[in-house]
C-alpha cells in the first residue's frame, strides 16, 4: 500500500464528537502506514481521549496567527476537511501553488454520518473550486454511511462485541467501578441533559439497575433528580477512546449520543441502543433520526420495529411517550435484532479502506 502525507483539519464545535471521529480517523490511517498532521483549534481533549498518541499522527494547533514553523509546511498529498471546516485561506493558497507547479493536493470534505437520501447521490462527487484561494482546485465529497453506496464507517474496536464476557471482566476490574457486582444491569447514559429523562429512566432502569455516567450535563441533570427506585448511579471518568469502546461493550443498554460514540454503539457493543441525536433548533434531526431508523429497522418485524421507533422519538423528544417498561423479552429481542445489524455492517467495506481507494484511484 503506498503511503502518502496527509492534512485533517477539524474545528472542535462542542462535546467533542468531532475531534472523536477525527482522531480516529487519523489513528487508524496511522495504524496503515500512513503520515497524518491533524490541525485541531481546540486538543485538550486529546489528553484524556488519547493521552499516549498514535503512530504516525502528529498534533498540529489551529490558530489564527500559527507559529512561524508551521506557516511554511507544504501541503501533503491528501487534505481533509472535515466536517466542511474549511482549512485557513493561506494553506489552501499553498495547495494552489502546489496545483501550479506539480499534481495538487486531493482535497477533501469528510461529511458527517446520515442515512438520509442525498448520501448516497452525494457520496465521491467533484466540487470544481471557481473563487477564493482555492481557484481551480477540485474538492471532492467524502461520505460515511450504513449501506454499500457510501464510504462506510470507522470500524475499529468492533471485535469488543465478540467478547461480553471479558469487556465486563475488564469493566469490574477498573478503580472507578469498585461496588460493581458481575450480575449488576448496567445501563451507559452516554447523553445529553432533557426534560424527558424523569419520565423515561423508570421504564429504562427496572430495580437493580446501575445507571453509568460519563462527564457531562446529563449527568448533573441526575445527579439533582430523584432514581427511580432501586437503580444507583455510578460516576464514569473521562476515558481514552479504547477503554469507552470497552465500556459500551460491557453494559447491558446503551444510550449515546451525537456521531462517534453514536458508531462505536453500534459496532463495538452487541447489546441494544438508543440515539440521543444532537438537536438543531430548525427541526432537521428528527428527518435525520428517521432515515436511520428507516435503514436500522428495514425488514424488521413490525412490533419489535414499532417499539424501537418510540424509543427513539421519546429519547429525542419528538413524540409524547406511550411506552412500557422495557422488559428482558423486549431487550432481547431488540439484542438479536441489533446483532443482525452488526453483522450487516461489518460485511461492508470499512472507511478508512474506501478512504484508501478512493485516493489511490484519484491519484492514478
Amino acid at each position: 500500500m503506498q503511503a502518502w502525507r496527509w492534512d485533517l483539519f477539524c474545528r472542535v464545535i462542542d462535546n467533542f464528537g468531532d475531534v472523536g471521529v477525527c482522531w480516529r480517523l487519523a489513528g487508524a490511517l496511522g495504524a496503515r502506514g500512513q503520515t497524518v498532521r491533524l490541525w485541531l483549534d481546540d486538543a485538550s481533549a486529546l489528553a484524556w481521549m488519547a493521552p499516549h498518541g498514535a503512530p504516525g499522527v502528529t498534533v498540529l494547533p489551529w490558530t489564527a496567527s500559527p507559529p512561524a514553523q508551521q506557516a511554511t509546511l507544504e501541503p501533503g498529498e491528501i487534505v481533509i476537511e472535515a466536517f466542511g471546516c474549511e482549512p485557513p485561506a493561506a494553506f489552501v493558497a499553498a495547495m494552489a501553488r502546489q496545483a501550479a507547479a506539480g499534481p495538487a493536493p486531493l482535497w477533501l470534505n469528510l461529511e458527517y454520518l446520515s442515512a438520509e437520501a442525498y448520501v448516497e447521490r452525494s457520496h465521491g462527487l467533484r466540487s470544481p473550486q471557481f473563487s477564493g484561494p482555492g481557484a481551480g482546485l477540485d474538492k471532492w465529497f467524502f461520505y460515511p454511511g450504513f449501506s454499500a453506496a457510501t464510504g462506510g464507517l470507522l470500524q475499529d474496536g468492533s471485535a469488543l462485541a465478540d467478547d461480553p464476557a471479558g469487556a465486563r471482566a475488564w469493566l469490574l476490574a477498573q478503580p472507578w467501578a469498585a461496588g460493581l457486582r458481575a450480575d449488576d444491569r448496567l445501563l451507559l447514559l452516554f447523553g445529553y441533559p432533557s426534560p424527558v429523562w424523569p419520565a423515561l429512566l423508570p421504564l429504562l432502569a427496572p430495580p437493580g439497575t446501575v445507571l453509568l455516567l460519563p462527564p457531562g450535563g446529563l449527568r448533573s441533570q441526575l445527579q439533582a433528580t430523584t432514581l427511580p427506585a432501586g437503580s444507583r448511579l455510578l460516576p464514569v471518568p473521562h476515558l481514552p477512546q479504547p477503554d469507552f469502546d470497552q465500556l459500551l461493550a460491557a453494559t447491558d443498554f446503551n444510550v449515546v449520543r451525537g456521531e462517534d460514540s453514536f458508531v462505536r454503539a453500534q459496532l463495538c457493543s452487541a447489546t441494544p441502543f438508543v440515539w440521543q441525536i444532537y438537536p438543531q433548533h430548525d427541526g432537521a434531526h428528527g428527518a435525520k433520526l428517521e432515515a436511520f431508523l428507516d435503514c436500522y429497522l428495514a425488514a424488521g418485524p413490525a412490533p419489535l420495529a414499532q417499539d424501537i421507533r418510540q424509543w427513539m422519538r421519546a429519547v429525542n423528544g419528538l413524540a409524547r411517550p406511550s411506552l412500557r417498561p422495557l422488559q428482558p423479552l423486549d431487550a432481547a429481542a431488540w439484542q438479536r435484532w441489533h446483532r443482525g445489524w452488526r453483522r450487516q455492517l461489518l460485511a461492508q467495506d470499512d472507511l478508512v479502506s474506501q478512504l484508501l481507494r478512493f485516493v489511490a484511484s484519484k491519484r492514478a
